[in-house]
């Protein structure tokens, strides 16, 4: 029931994602069989170049889906936040099955026939069209259908770098460790796979019965695809015509921070908006911002100062705030006024550990240290303010290496005794949910991380929209607010646009 009323309550915003994973789906695939068909034909007669095509497609099809967005993200024309990323890294996975299947199909042709056909005068065109396409055909059918199950599936992580689709459902969820909303995502998902697939299998049942000609399929596939491809191609840049790219990253408060600042800008009337929520962590928003694919998300000064720019941060805020606006200063990104709450860095027990083990203080981490797993996010593994400083700076020795996992579960596990201590976000609303303690940063390593609105320079600039909104929120948001809405979200499972409404309609207007 649950579920149910999710998607009711979500109708038209299901509706949207689901036509963006078709989207997704159909053109890479589309692209897929343009360039796997012909390759597969020339693999199928020049043996040795098929050899090399078909083990750089294999050794492609093995690199993980994450691995090769990441790869990707970076690339000049290719990469960058979005669909275009996402539909270069489907149709990679969609070539090997459509490649193979088209050599295996020419392959497994009776030779007999080949030479009838020569025998009967026809050029290598002529034999092609008329006779191993033909007779391929239906194994090539077979290859689009499992590269298009795949590509359902696969498209589900598209949403990690602001592809949209399903997929957003899915990591929204994760976030907010709901079953319904992963099921939400998941389960249209498994649909359309099914539902891809069955069609696909009717269509080789026809071809193989002989119902279906080479020509006649070839024609209706390559209209399909160019109206699918220009229809989409054409709605995206309808969509993203002067529009303003309004991105977070992958935990409950980022996302709500991400739709705080759109409704804020969209409420000022003149700015059209485009959300790309719950994208991955800081390196992905940072890279999103240099290269224009965001206009505008939430970064933390401490953050921006240690993992962004790789400096010593200051522990005054106010230099903080100071030094991560020259930074950003200098890749043409302004930094705007603190939201209201510094965000920093807690680390955490059980509460029944704390008081049983008289546990006040990081440094009290000493006693028990010897006979604890301590567990982290991955950026937090990685970045130069985070565990290798920590261990550093109290001297810490754990008795196993840390484990590490994704911020959306890293709470639960720590709660259900599956790790001994973690690092969370002192307005997150687990703490007092799960009976967590925050140890006291007595030796004041971690640096002040005030939440700050970071905006491309040009695009504020062009839409003064963004700065009257921002500066409406300014000083407004407090670490009991935060707190209250990672509540509502996390706890409450409630709709995180409703939930930042709610708060709007409180904050005054100047």
């Amino acid at each position: 029931m649950t579920l149910i009323r999710f998607w009711l309550s979500h109708g038209s915003e299901l509706a949207g994602l689901f036509a963006e994973h078709l989207m997704l789906v159909f053109v890479s695939t589309a692209v897929a069989t343009a360039i796997g068909i012909p390759a597969g034909v020339s693999a199928a007669r020049r043996p040795r170049l098929g050899r090399v095509v078909v083990i750089v497609a294999s050794a492609a099809q093995t690199v993980p889906s994450l691995a090769l967005l990441g790869f990707l993200l970076p690339l000049p024309f290719i990469g960058g936040v979005g669909p275009r990323t996402a539909l270069v890294a489907l149709s990679v996975y969609a070539l090997l099955p459509i490649m193979r299947t088209t050599v295996t199909g020419i392959r497994q042709i009776d030779p007999n026939v080949i030479e009838a056909g020569t025998a009967m005068g026809m050029t290598p065109r002529q034999l092609l069209w008329l006779v191993e396409l033909p007779l391929a055909l239906p194994s090539m059918i077979a290859g689009v259908r499992v590269a298009t199950v795949i590509g359902v599936g696969t498209a589900t992580i598209a949403a990690a770098i602001g592809a949209g689709g399903l997929g957003e459902y899915i990591f929204r969820g994760l976030s907010m460790v709901d079953t319904a909303t992963i099921l939400a995502g998941a389960i249209p998902a498994a649909l359309l796979a099914l539902t891809a697939d069955g069609l696909l299998a009717w269509v080789e049942h026809r071809v193989r019965a002989g119902r279906v000609r080479t020509r006649g399929a070839a024609r209706v596939a390559a209209a399909a695809a160019v109206v699918v491809i220009g229809v989409a191609g054409a709605g995206y840049a309808r969509s993203t015509n002067s529009a303003v790219f309004i991105g977070s990253k992958n935990f409950t408060e980022q996302v709500i921070l991400g739709e705080l600042v759109a409704q804020a800008v969209e409420r000022e009337g003149s700015a059209r908006v485009i959300r790309k929520l719950n994208l991955g962590g800081t390196f992905v928003c940072d890279r999103a911002i240099r290269t224009g694919d965001l206009d505008v998300y939430v970064e933390y000064t401490g953050t921006a100062v240690t993992a962004v720019f790789h400096e010593q941060v200051p522990h005054d805020p106010a230099l903080a705030l100071e030094r991560s606006g020259a930074l950003y200063a200098g890749i043409g990104v302004s930094v705007l006024q603190p939201l209201g709450f510094n965000n920093a860095f807690a680390i955490l027990v059980r509460r029944s550990d704390a008081e049983a083990l008289g546990l006040q203080t990081i440094e009290d981490l000493r006693r028990p240290m010897a006979h604890w797993t301590p567990g982290f996010g991955y950026e937090f593994l990685q970045r130069e303010d985070g565990y290798a400083g920590l261990v550093r700076t109290y001297g810490l020795r754990f008795g196993s290496s840390p484990r590490a996992m994704d911020l959306s579960l890293i709470y639960r596990a720590l709660a259900e005794g599956e790790v001994d201590v973690i690092a969370g976000d002192a307005t997150s609303a687990m703490i007092d949910a799960l009976a967590l303690a925050v140890l006291a940063d007595n030796r004041r390593y971690f640096p002040p991380y005030d939440a700050v609105p970071v905006v491309r320079t040009a695009t504020l600039l062009r839409e003064p929209a963004i700065g009257r909104a921002l500066a409406r929120l300014a000083g407004r948001v407090s670490a009991r607010d935060m707190r209250a809405m990672n509540a509502a979200v996390d706890i409450d499972h409630r709709n995180v646009a409703t939930v930042v409404s709610e708060f709007l309609a409180r904050v005054p207007q100047r």
